[in-house]
């Protein structure tokens, strides 16, 4: 009986996976029409190549280096353990020839579970893809696409989202369903990349004050929103563990049953958080709508940013802390966004430093003071959730892990003029300058040229 169950949750798990995977893809194809829908006619070509070329990139290096990374850098390294703590078989197994990463029958669920890691990834590389869409070389963004998707995402997971995270284990860091760890990251680093990148030519008056360059295709964006919201629902299944047997896990919070935890090996059921991802999509959709005047674009991101806020503590909170928890950080990520944008001339094209990385950060903040007390994993030892403990550990991934790193490789791009495309090619529109009418395109920069001087 035994052996009949332990195959049942082996082959349920890896089925679970398999289907989160289809689920999450429509994350990037939401991304996609999403950012097309928002920049200009001239640019669709370019936007779009752009973030779809990253599934390949983030795809190769992420076999090559970042499911490595993930399981060998959780104890810092040197914080709590060293390389592979607190499983170096893992580590081992996950290196680019390791035994894990084929085709194997005895081990139905690595592949699987690889790929449900590796659309993360893909999801922290688009965010930060419609930030900066219309100016930045192709080049220049699968860098940072590489950057944040297989290094620097990789190691804010194993820190914080990990049931062996020295962020887990010291902090009492809780973020089940990644406020930070791919949220307020993928912000961070988009925040990074515009403060070099600079703004769009023409956002900008004289005096400063912003321009609204408004999306060129409205349903595209609504569409592309819809599809980002089935495909983080899927993203919430693929953070958990199907179903475990708690006498597997050798600490305290187990339960009596066979039960589905989270990333932290802590017991949670899927209804509760299916009321609570819909819940917290309503409370962001609902002020949305109240604070942006019923403005279309803000209303459907409201959504997004209301689930994202909520996310970091979805797994314990009762359905109405959902709804206003998510309601009060779309406020106040519509309110930042406007703020920091004429306060900072930073141009953020979708809102995605908004909408992901504010309201990623403040959901991190508030599960700190909400679940204040509560164990942070199921394992002795392991600190309890505190404020101070989630403070510090929104700050490690929207300014440490996202801002600084993509910032350095910012200011490096920039120095090599990598960065931006030339003034002409944006004026005359990104796709311009893939045209095959050579000759023809030649003319008209130079024309362009001259009527810039």
């Amino acid at each position: 009986m035994d052996t009949e169950v332990a195959a049942i949750t082996t082959i349920f798990t890896e089925f679970y996976y398999f289907v989160t995977v289809a689920l999450m893809f429509l994350i990037h194809i939401g991304f996609c029409m999403y950012e097309v829908g928002a920049s200009r006619r001239k640019n669709h070509m370019h936007t779009l190549m752009k973030n779809s070329m990253l599934i390949p990139l983030v795809t190769i290096t992420w076999f090559f280096f970042g499911w490595w990374i993930y399981w060998a850098f959780a104890g810092g390294p040197g914080i709590t353990g060293g390389i592979g703590h607190p499983a170096p078989e893992f580590a081992e197994a996950y290196t680019p020839w390791g035994e894990s990463m084929g085709p194997r029958l005895d081990d139905r669920i690595s592949g699987v579970f690889w790929a449900a890691f590796l659309l993360f990834a893909w999801t922290a590389a688009s965010i930060v893809s419609g930030a900066v869409i219309e100016r930045i070389r192709s080049f220049a963004f699968w860098l940072f696409a590489i950057l944040i998707g297989s290094v620097t995402w990789s190691i804010d997971a194993a820190w914080g989202w990990s049931y062996g995270g020295w962020m887990v284990e010291i902090l009492g860091y809780h973020d089940a369903y990644a406020s930070g760890v791919i949220h307020a990251i993928a912000g961070g680093t988009a925040l990074g990349i515009l403060v070099v990148l600079g703004p769009r030519l023409g956002k900008f008056r004289e005096d400063g004050t912003p321009r609204e360059i408004l999306p060129h295709n409205p349903w595209l964006v609504c569409i592309g929103l819809f599809l980002i919201y089935t495909g983080f629902w899927g993203f919430y299944v693929a953070c958990n563990v199907p179903i475990i047997s708690p006498e597997t896990i050798d600490g305290q919070i187990t339960g009596t049953t066979l039960t589905a935890t989270t990333i932290y090996l802590t017991p949670t059921t899927l209804g509760a958080i299916t009321i609570n991802f819909l819940m917290s999509l309503s409370g962001g959709m609902l002020v949305g709508y109240m604070v942006s005047k019923g403005d279309a674009f803000w209303t459907y991101s409201g959504g997004l940013a209301g689930i994202i806020t909520a996310s970091a503590g979805n797994d314990l909170y009762h359905p109405i802390q959902a709804l206003v928890i998510a309601g009060a950080g779309t406020w106040a990520m519509y309110k930042l966004h406007f703020w920091v944008e004429r306060k900072f001339k930073i141009d953020d094209a979708v809102g995605a430093v908004a909408v992901h990385g504010y309201a990623g950060f403040l959901g991190v903040v508030i599960a700190g003071f909400v679940l204040w007390g509560h164990p942070s994993s199921p394992y002795e030892g392991f600190a309890v959730i505190t404020p101070w403990g989630q403070f510090v550990g929104a700050i490690i991934m929207f300014w440490v892990l996202g801002f600084f790193p993509a910032w350095v490789l910012a200011k490096i791009l920039a120095s090599m003029d990598l960065l931006r495309i030339p003034r002409e090619i944006e004026i005359l529109g990104l796709d311009f300058a893939t045209t095959q009418e050579s000759e023809a395109a030649r003319q008209d920069v130079i024309a362009a040229k001259k009527a810039l001087v």
